[in-house]
């Protein structure tokens, strides 16, 4: 089934599981999930958890959800096992060439040790990248963590000017305690109450800017307000 079937698709109320929404507009919908705007924000639930009729009506396929969820399991348990196995320091390399090759770069390395990051930060030049994000239910984190975060133009570019740390705050993936709380810490510290957002900081941990929601433009447009937040 299409992700844009349902697009758009308004509902006065929708009821999923225990939890009710009120002015919802569909805006995509996946093998297991229904993503969509309320009076709330923005919000996915499992279509499992909804009416037998709103299920049908979803095209909803038990069996195909399941290998996708199995799918996608396997996939955060790669993703964490990447961010245990972080490669050594490159030497700093300020240059920021908005036409640089086009040569694939490598994939960017997330960390989750927020003061680890300051003094990597520090001793490459650097500035620090904070990604606060809902890996597994924010559709427009997904959206953007696709069209920009996955990109070779943004890995290129991060490479050499940015460390970057993800504080992710997923609902259907288990995290580490400490984990939790350091994200939640980091959480109140920043004064973040909306997901996406990213903050570029200095090393010493001088707030140069921030970006909340989406932010249309793919990676060069992401890149030109970085530079420019580092440039104000």
């Amino acid at each position: 089934m299409a992700a844009t079937v349902r697009a758009n698709e308004n509902f006065p109320i929708l009821q999923a599981g225990g939890e009710t929404f009120s002015n919802v507009t569909i805006t995509s919908v996946s093998a297991t999930d229904i993503y969509f705007t309320y009076t709330g924000g923005m919000e996915n639930v499992k279509i499992k958890t909804l009416s037998p009729a709103l299920q049908k009506h979803f095209g909803f396929d038990l069996k195909k959800a399941q290998v996708r969820e199995l799918e996608m399991a396997e996939n955060k348990i790669r993703y964490h096992a990447q961010l245990l196995e972080q490669p050594a320091a490159q030497p700093p390399d300020m240059a920021r060439d908005p036409h640089a090759s086009n040569t694939p770069a490598s994939t960017p390395v997330w960390r989750t040790d927020f003061p680890a990051a300051l003094k990597q930060a520090q001793a490459d030049n650097k500035l620090v990248l904070i990604d606060f994000t809902g890996s597994d239910w924010c559709p427009w984190c997904i959206k953007f963590d696709r069209e920009v975060l996955a990109t070779d133009r943004f890995a290129g570019y991060a490479q050499k000017n940015l460390v970057l740390v993800k504080a992710d705050f997923p609902r259907h993936t288990p995290q580490r305690i400490e984990l939790i709380r350091s994200n939640a810490a980091l959480k109140n510290t920043f004064n973040v109450d909306g997901f996406p957002t990213y903050i570029l900081l200095k090393s010493n941990g001088e707030v140069l800017g921030r970006q909340v929601g989406y932010l249309e433009g793919g990676p060069e447009g992401f890149i030109r307000e970085l530079d420019g937040f580092n440039h104000r």
